[in-house]
């Protein structure tokens, strides 16, 4: 079509000015914008097919020489496509492909299939809805953002569209800013339905087009459930909200979705589009002669092409003069994309009035819509191919959400391996304090020799007198069993304080999510004394008691000596914790009263049950980071295996 002197830009702009001949045309590199190249898909070569049905509209590629140049005609009129009926056929109506449950593509899934497939979907959103990214790990926001689009395209898209497979099409037109998405979807619908206008960002809540048969699954049904439908814009519309407005000039069977930029500088504006994306039956890009090459529009070619949607391309704004520079080089690019071979249309540079332009710039894209309308096979397939690439989608997103939270336990796992080697380490420094005696120092040991050297040890000791024994004092007996019980506290408590430093230490050094968790647990808790105070008491008079029921002396000494349990279980006491320092005589006592035997098995007994109450004392210590842990809200293994286990049983349902 030749070009209109004079006339606008063919976009959302009703005043652009005129781009001059060759303006905006990139260079031959192959390259889509300084931000990142396309990684080019080895072996591909521009195939002569879709959108090539009779004007200038339209863009009809051959396939490349040796060095990849391709020819590209711009056909001026009458020539349809290879076919000769001017219909676009798809790589996969070529390829006979077959949709999800087993069928071909054009048929309607199985009642049966159909609800095993929405089981497993059910459940799979359930184990979605059920994932916390408690900890703000690195790309953990990345994480919390995949699991809200899965979430959001599983109800808003997938299930809606398995249950009712056969519902109109939902065709969303998305691009860049500027691209004249607006000005295109008006055109088509003959009617202003989406305002344009040169301020940017223009579109801001998503408008919906549709044929008035049509209305009522778009205003009335499942898909995209959870947005507020309105009849027009408003100026409070949020982006919760979606404009359904129906046309008769719109074919019955397919819908138009206008959606805001995908490369807007408003950020909800740029999250609206994608979550658009999300619940699209066919993709429509739109992208214009100077910026096809722009890394947004790239970077959402690529997303297509990820989730195997079914997608048409608009270049719009294209100037006569520089048509075939322009041309040759997006079709090259397209080719080395692996996507050379996709729907393409080419609307002219031209005059836009009422936010619409001239109805001849959109015919041979009226034509595909039209033939998308009345081939409800045809419709059919490309729905069934877009679902089809969102589930195979799940393939990889699933699991990437499973290994991001399989991140979160692992790190979870190692700090509570901190937690446990720090108490662990302050009972093995318990142990060795019995071994080397340096628990009978300070008070402990005065105490001692107070008890020995005053003569209230062999005062304990009697030699039985028809049959009794002499009555005790208790007095230095009490004092030297308090003793020790500070003295175990003291030991103890400090090592308490001494694990609850690693602890933090350890998770201050892994990252600064640790320190953050670790805020107030640097000491022990304030009831640790009191309760260690208690525990000591109650070890001392289990102790006493073994000395009673199993201290059976031997019946050489029984006849002569009768002693005290209390004093015998302080004596014990010494004898156990002096280890090789000591002086000799706490061993060398109960050994000769109880016996070598009873002296062994009294010790180990009373050496496991002190041991014993000290870890749960520091149990109870490293339940406070446990505490800690849970509520940032990390879940267990077993979220991330049901996860894999959704996964393969919807591999299963298909």
């Amino acid at each position: 079509m030749p070009a209109k002197p004079g006339g606008s830009v063919a976009g959302d702009d009703p005043g652009a000015v005129d781009v001059p001949a060759g303006d905006g045309v990139p260079g031959t590199s192959g390259e889509p914008g300084a931000a990142g190249k396309p990684e080019p898909a080895a072996g591909t070569a521009a195939v002569g097919e879709a959108g090539s049905r009779g004007d200038a509209g339209t863009v009809s590629d051959v396939a490349t020489g040796s060095r990849g140049e391709e020819i590209v005609d711009a056909v001026a009129g009458g020539e349809s496509g290879a076919g000769g009926d001017g219909a676009a056929v798809s790589e996969a109506e070529q390829a006979g492909d077959h949709d999800a449950g087993g069928q071909a593509a054009g048929e309607e899934l199985p009642a049966e299939a159909a609800e095993t497939l929405t089981n497993a979907l059910d459940t799979l959103r359930e184990s979605v809805a059920d994932l916390h990214f408690g900890l703000d790990l690195p790309g953990v926001d990345e994480a919390r953002q995949a699991q809200a689009d899965l979430l959001a395209q599983l109800e808003g898209y997938v299930l809606p569209r398995v249950r009712t497979s056969a519902a109109p099409a939902l065709i969303v037109i998305a691009g860049s800013t500027g691209a004249g998405k607006s000005t295109l979807v008006n055109t088509l619908a003959e009617k202003t339905v989406s305002r344009t206008g040169v301020r940017r960002p223009t579109t801001g809540t998503p408008v919906l087009a549709c044929h008035p048969d049509d209305r009522a699954w778009f205003a009335e049904g499942e898909l995209l459930g959870d947005l507020q439908r309105l009849d027009a814009p408003t100026p409070d519309a949020g982006p919760g909200s979606l404009v359904v407005v129906s046309t008769e000039k719109l074919p019955q069977g397919v819908a138009l979705l206008d959606t805001p930029d995908i490369d807007s500088v408003v950020e909800e504006h740029h999250d609206i589009a994608h979550r658009m994306l999300d619940a699209a039956d066919l993709w429509i890009f739109v992208t214009t002669a100077a910026r096809y090459a722009d890394a947004p529009a790239w970077n959402l070619l690529r997303l297509a092409k990820e989730r195997g949607a079914r997608l048409a391309i608009v270049l719009s704004r294209v100037q006569p003069r520089s048509a075939d520079v322009v041309l040759k080089h997006f079709v090259r690019m397209l080719t080395e994309y692996g996507m050379g071979d996709i729907d393409r249309f080419v609307i002219n540079e031209a005059k836009v009035a009422d936010g619409r332009l001239p109805d001849s710039e959109v015919t041979e894209l009226r034509l595909w819509l039209a033939e998308l309308s009345v081939d409800e096979d045809r419709r059919a397939q490309a729905v069934r191919e877009t679902l089809n690439g969102v589930l195979d989608s799940f393939r990889t997103r699933v699991p990437a959400l499973a290994k991001h939270l399989e991140g979160q336990v692992a790190f979870r796992t190692e700090l509570r391996s901190d937690v446990e080697a720090a108490f662990r380490g302050a009972l093995t420094e318990i142990d060795k304090a019995y071994k080397n005696g340096s628990l009978l120092h300070g008070e402990v040991l005065a105490r001692w020799q107070d008890f020995a050297g005053s003569g209230d040890l062999m005062r304990s000791l009697q030699l039985r007198r028809r049959g009794k024994a002499a009555k005790q004092a208790p007095e230095r007996v009490l004092a030297f069993k308090a003793a020790i019980r500070t003295g175990l506290e003291s030991v103890i408590v400090a090592a308490a304080h001494r694990a609850s430093e690693e602890v933090v230490a350890r998770w201050r050094h892994r990252s600064e999510l640790g320190a953050k968790i670790s805020e107030g647990l640097d000491s022990p808790s304030d009831n640790l004394i009191r309760h260690t105070g208690r525990a000591i008491a109650s070890w001392q008079d289990h102790l006493g008691e073994l000395v009673r029921t199993e201290g059976v002396a031997k019946r050489s000494v029984s006849k002569l000596v009768s002693f005290d349990p209390d004093s015998l279980a302080l004596i014990f006491m010494v004898a156990m914790f002096s280890g090789s320092n000591g002086e000799g005589v706490p061993h060398r006592l109960v050994n000769a009263l109880l016996g070598a035997e009873s002296l062994r098995g009294i010790g180990a007994k009373a050496l496991s049950d002190l041991r014993t109450r000290i870890s749960m004392l520091f149990d109870e210590e490293a339940m406070r980071y446990v505490k800690a842990l849970d509520s940032a809200g990390i879940p267990d293994e077993s979220v991330a295996t049901r996860l894999y286990q959704a996964t393969y049983n919807l591999e299963v349902a298909r």
